[in-house]
């Protein structure tokens, strides 16, 4: 948690809060929700010093968003709600509120196995007997690798060689590191399967499948793989670890499950106030699925790649379980990261309360402060 010790942080921050660059994109009812968050934002921006920032939030139904910064270095475009950004691996929970929402209607089942469901002239290893199922695979417990093993692409197109050739060649491999179920371990390799299993399963494009069952029905108009050309003017610039800013460059049919969404603030927090709705009767059998934690981290061994933004005490569909502690309520959460964008968030389901901020430059050190400081502000504004 980020605590405001002393009265000079507090006067500092709101003595630079005019030249800043402020944007309010909406501004709730709930005072206590907007100053909380716009001071949070503030001093966050300050202590990062990243060229623009995003935050948002959603507190029993109510929402505020505030933009810090630059869109881009030099551009004097102050972000909003409205900005356009890469989220990255955030992408990973949506592809599991898929799974969820198949697994609700009987479309799939958690125990379906990998081999059965994926629909390509490959088979897909199983190491002691114990074959990869979708459940293992939302979890990060399938033995896949991280990465799949690629050539690189060229500097404007680097993910062009991300596809399903070079998949399919890893899995006639045998690419698994541990038997499926037994250990734990980050996997891009995984999510991607997962999606790719879901159109299979779904007879349909993932991204076609994604828009049905989750973006159109929440709204999210502004959440794609491929923003339009006229959307472009309104994409945050992301810049590298130097500072110098990376190009966006397109994504592959192939990466659709583990990372290849753009989003804004405003559809983000639409998102984490669908997840807090909790007793509505709409999708609520893929809510309730979609927010249970399937697998301790004491029963997995090795467990690796999972705590960079709060410890994971379980693992759901894509998200990270972190039990409560102290005045921290029980909370989801997941990170992203891609092509210069830091994105991060986190929700309460029996409080409340979700936050989802992101910055425009790669920095580890402002990466693992964001998290802190969304945690807890959940905590701040829900505690137990």
């Amino acid at each position: 948690m980020l605590h405001w010790n002393g009265r000079g942080l507090r006067a500092v921050a709101f003595a630079l809060a005019g030249s800043i660059g402020l944007a309010q994109s909406s501004f709730a009812e709930d005072r206590v929700l907007s100053e909380a968050v716009d001071f949070s934002g503030q001093v966050l921006y300050l202590q990062t010093d990243v060229p623009g920032l995003v935050i948002g939030a959603v507190r029993n139904g109510e929402t505020a968003v505030f933009g810090f910064g630059e869109t881009a270095k030099g551009s004097g475009k102050t972000p909003d709600g409205d900005t356009l950004m890469r989220v990255g691996s955030v992408t990973k929970v949506f592809t599991g509120a898929v799974l969820a929402d198949l697994v609700a209607d009987g479309s799939v089942k958690f125990t379906d196995h990998l081999q059965d469901r994926l629909g390509w002239n490959v088979t897909v290893p199983a190491m002691d007997d114990k074959p990869i199922r979708l459940i293992d695979l939302a979890t990060h417990t399938s033995g896949l690798p991280r990465e799949v093993d690629r050539e690189p692409g060229p500097e404007n197109d680097p993910f062009s060689t991300l596809t399903k050739e070079t998949y399919e060649k890893a899995l006639a491999e045998g690419v698994q590191l541990f038997p499926a179920g037994t250990g734990g371990l980050y996997s891009n390799f995984g999510f991607d399967m997962l999606a790719a299993a879901l159109g299979s399963a779904a007879g349909k494009p993932y991204d076609a499948l994604l828009a049905e069952r989750v973006l159109e029905p929440l709204g999210m108009t502004d959440t794609t793989f491929a923003p339009s050309e006229g959307d472009r003017d309104r994409l945050m610039q992301g810049h590298n670890f130097d500072g110098s800013p990376l190009p966006d460059v397109p994504n592959t049919p192939v990466m659709s499950g583990a990372s290849g969404l753009y989003s804004t603030a405003n559809d983000m927090v639409k998102w984490l106030k669908w997840h807090l709705d909790r007793f509505s009767p709409e999708m609520a059998e893929m809510r309730f699925l979609d927010h249970a934690a399937y697998v301790q981290r004491d029963a997995l061994d090795p467990t690796y790649g999972f705590d960079e933004s709060g410890h994971m005490d379980a693992m759901g569909l894509g998200w990270i379980v972190m039990q409560p502690e102290g005045d921290r309520p029980l909370i989801l959460q997941k990170a992203g990261g891609l092509q210069g964008m830091f994105v991060y968030h986190a929700f309460a389901p029996t409080r409340g309360v979700g936050v989802f901020v992101a910055i425009n430059e790669f920095d580890f050190s402002a990466s693992m402060l964001m998290a802190e400081v969304v945690n807890g502000l959940i905590s701040d504004l829900a505690p137990r």
